[in-house]
């Protein structure tokens, strides 16, 4: 019996997750589970899987679950941050899956990892800001952290078996997104509706946003970096948009092992529960008879340049990816509340990081005081679009 700690419950990775537990009750438990502020679906989940602690964003989110619980459900209710790290670290907890959307996924990871427990990982954003830190102190407590990410799960699959000297090339696939074929001219008519409307994919928003603009993918180069220790530059992105195959690995004798599969993210989920056993998920197979032709091409980094700055965060390093991804996360949030268009999510990072020093040899610390800064820095951009002087100045970022 594995006992987990779901950090995340309520979002489209926690719930396949749970979907999980409950297809296989004899193998899985659910000790912890750490929402943020979808108390209606958080109080289900805690009736359902009798968890022993359940976390929230604040108390007021904590007053609203402790109303809609039974009084003898006796879960002992927590919230903020030191919830989440408590969750994250449980006593009783064998694997802790980190689902949380964003940086605040960093805190409970590390917590987890400090505990001794595995880490199943579905928040890329950890390892974007703080990779070498988060890696390395999972070296020194003997742990291997197992990516729940469907490209990163296929590549820690294609790598199963073989020796790491033997890697030429790490190829990442990607989707493209909605607007893989549409037009330059076109994309500052993308409305919010257009970009959560991913052909292939069902996931929560922000990560649908991050694929239309294919930051996503940029930011799955930096996870892999660190996951799998290839330097940046042995990291393509593919654009495969059928999503059969879900990564793939090239070695130097020109072998290249892919690993295939529908789109449906709980082979991943179950692969890194399970490890290294596999479960009867009884999923179908890809229709390969029916599939046509499979198709490959490189990426567009002038109409897609999220990717490309996530590339220059990834070489240059230190401080750098945490601003990408702090600037990111605020821009993502502004159009998904109509506050900027979709072409000013790449403008707003792209100035944000040309306005950043590096630090190249962060502590947590300064890595923690980047992401603030670069929200701050975001903020006022987002906040100043309709002032003239940083209208100028996102339309020269534009051009």
């Amino acid at each position: 019996m594995r006992r987990l700690s779901i950090l995340g419950s309520t979002g489209s990775i926690g719930r396949n997750v749970l979907k999980i537990v409950e297809m296989f009750p004899q193998q899985f438990s659910v000790k912890a589970l750490a929402a943020k502020t979808n108390i209606t679906l958080l109080a289900e989940q805690v009736q359902r899987f009798n968890p022993d602690l359940a976390v929230v964003f604040d108390d007021a989110c904590a007053q609203q679950l402790k109303e809609k619980l039974p009084s003898a459900t006796g879960v002992d209710i927590v919230y903020g941050q030191d919830g989440y790290c408590a969750a994250a670290a449980y006593k009783s907890v064998d694997i802790t899956v980190t689902a949380v959307v964003g940086a605040a996924g960093l805190a409970p990871t590390l917590a987890a990892i400090e505990a001794g427990k595995t880490v199943a990982l579905a928040n890329k954003e950890t390892l974007v800001m703080a990779g070498d830190i988060v890696i390395q102190k999972a070296a020194e407590k003997g742990l291997h952290i197992r990516p729940i990410d469907s490209e990163h799960s296929a590549i820690f699959q294609c790598l199963a078996g073989q020796r790491r000297e033997d890697v030429a090339k790490i190829l990442l696939t990607a989707s493209g997104g909605p607007f893989l074929n549409l037009p330059a001219d076109k994309f500052n008519d993308i409305t919010v509706e257009d970009a959560l409307d991913h052909p292939n994919w069902q996931m929560g928003k922000k990560i649908t946003i991050d694929s239309a603009t294919l930051m996503n993918k940029g930011l799955e180069v930096l996870e892999a970096k660190h996951l799998f220790g290839v330097a940046h530059e042995r990291i393509d992105v593919v654009i495969h948009p059928q999503s059969v195959i879900h990564s793939m690995v090239a070695y130097k004798d020109g072998s290249v092992l892919a690993q295939l599969g529908i789109p449906d993210m709980k082979g991943a989920i179950a692969y890194a529960l399970s490890y290294p056993q596999r479960l009867p998920l009884k999923q179908p197979l890809p229709d390969f008879s029916g599939a046509g032709v499979l198709t490959f091409q490189k990426p567009d980094f002038e109409r897609f340049p999220c990717l490309a700055l996530a590339y220059r965060a990834c070489e240059v390093g230190g401080t750098l990816p945490a601003v990408l991804n702090a600037a990111n996360e605020v821009a993502v949030h502004a159009f998904l509340d109509h506050k900027i268009s979709f072409l000013d999510i790449a403008n707003v990072v792209k100035h944000t990081m040309a306005s950043h020093r590096v630090n190249s040899t962060p502590m947590l610390d300064d890595i923690l005081a980047a992401d603030e800064w670069a929200r701050r820095c975001a903020t006022k951009l987002v906040e100043g679009l309709g002032n003239s002087e940083l209208a100028m100045r996102t339309a020269e970022l534009r051009d």
